[in-house]
């Protein structure tokens, strides 16, 4: 058993162990991942989730676990983490030429992931708030639909008709690219 879903069996007024190193060790690629494909630039991706974990830190005695699990604390900070880098950073230029290039991994792969990597974050720009919301916690954040659901305040069969009908257009839009 992960240290994030551990019963815990303290009264909410004590303060609560939460294991960090483990807690940033799994959750940190869901969080970047979330980023990526919310943002869809993966530099800011990563200062982003740095700034979501270090505001989970800083507001670490705010976390309830009679509430829900910190997977699900984390992530609502994220997602305003997420609101304010749009409401500060309106993107004026079209997404392919706001998106810098990663260099770390100068070879004919990463470039060919770098490009798909575009041509999704291209597709997914193009897509209202709430599925790009939606898509980015199934396959950013690898929430389940329930999770997903749960968070967002809507029924489990709508997160998965939604995600069904976001995917089938994104192949549809991608087959059709050169």
């Amino acid at each position: 058993m992960n240290a994030l879903n551990k019963q815990r069996t303290t009264p909410v007024t004590a303060e609560l162990e939460i294991d960090w190193e483990s807690a940033y060790r799994e959750l940190l690629p869901k969080i970047y991942h979330y980023f990526c494909l919310r943002i869809g630039d993966r530099l800011e991706a990563e200062d982003l989730t740095a700034a979501t974990f270090e505001r989970a830190w800083r507001n670490r005695n705010r976390f309830r676990n009679d509430i829900g699990a910190f997977s699900n604390w984390l992530f609502g900070i994220a997602r305003h983490v997420a609101v304010s880098h749009f409401r500060e950073h309106k993107p004026t230029l079209p997404l392919e030429d706001y998106n810098r290039q990663d260099t770390s991994r100068p070879t004919e792969e990463s470039a060919a992931e770098n490009e798909e990597f575009k041509q999704l974050a291209s597709r997914l720009a193009l897509l209202p708030e709430r599925e790009r919301e939606i898509f980015s916690l199934k396959y950013g954040a690898q929430f389940t639909n329930r999770t997903i659901a749960g968070v967002l305040h809507i029924s489990e069969s709508n997160v998965g008709t939604i995600l069904h009908r976001i995917v089938k257009q994104l192949r549809k839009d991608l087959e059709v690219e050169p």
